[in-house]
């Protein structure tokens, strides 16, 4: 039984960039470590003490292709967390100058928004409005 998950691991091609979008999003989030690997390329986690994100640079030499696109290749085609206020980091994003991802329909037990950060990567945002888990998993 999987009760939660712990981290998520993804290549970036800006790690500075990753970390910048990752605190507007998760403030209580701190780096853990950051350094170099043995064979040239930077990792970095970045988290709290339940979960956080494993986020690596490309491998020296590699030449990273275009941009993912989310829906059409293999990957990953969002990443979605749990938020206590979505409005606040909608309002901080779009301050930032993160582009928005794909319109969500209004629904009675949870408010959504999906932003895109520098990678390319869609992330969804969910605050729940009730405990109630078959109101958090009403699809309407």
């Amino acid at each position: 039984m999987i009760t939660k998950i712990e981290h998520v691991n993804i290549t970036v091609p800006n790690i500075d960039a990753a970390v910048n979008f990752l605190k507007i999003v998760a403030p209580d989030f701190e780096i853990r470590k950051d350094e170099i690997a043995i064979n040239g390329y930077r990792w970095l986690h970045i988290g709290n003490k339940e979960h956080y994100f494993a986020l690596q640079e490309a491998h020296v030499g590699s030449t990273p292709k275009k941009k993912h696109q989310t829906y059409i290749n293999y990957g990953i085609n969002h990443m979605a967390l749990v938020v206590d206020n979505v409005e606040k980091i909608e309002t901080e994003l779009i301050k930032a100058g993160y582009n928005r991802g794909i319109g969500t329909p209004n629904e009675k037990f949870r408010k959504r928004a999906y932003f895109y950060d520098n990678a390319g990567f869609e992330w969804e945002f969910v605050e729940y409005l009730s405990e109630n888990t078959e109101d958090r998993y009403l699809y309407e």
